[in-house]
């Protein structure tokens, strides 16, 4: 007899958060200290809990693999990808700000 395949359950990929506009250095708007931060600094944050999320989500998944839990081995291989994706992100964004601030160094006034 032939059992039939159960769906996958995929999880939704968050959508990228746009900038917020900068009002706050003109003083029009009042906003929160959460948002007073400069924009990169909210966005390596975001890329940083990010590698977090995806490295909890990673060991989670050997530990259930590793104790027989683990119902869909591919799981697994999804969440190293994830993690392996968020952190060569993460690498890439350090390199990018190194590379700038290298830059602003070279300048002569």
């Amino acid at each position: 007899m032939i059992t039939p395949i159960e769906p996958l359950n995929f999880q939704t990929i968050k959508p990228l958060e746009s900038l917020k506009p900068m009002e706050f250095l003109s003083g029009q708007q009042e906003v929160s200290s959460e948002e007073r931060q400069p924009p990169f600094g909210a966005i390596f944050r975001s890329v940083v809990e990010n590698v977090k999320e995806t490295d909890s989500e990673l060991a989670k998944d050997r530990y259930l693999l590793a104790t027989g839990q683990l119902d869909n081995p591919a799981a697994l291989m999804i969440s190293a990808s994830k993690n392996q994706v968020a952190v060569n992100l993460l690498i890439q964004l350090r390199n990018k700000a190194l590379d700038a601030y290298a830059e602003l160094n070279r300048i002569s006034l």
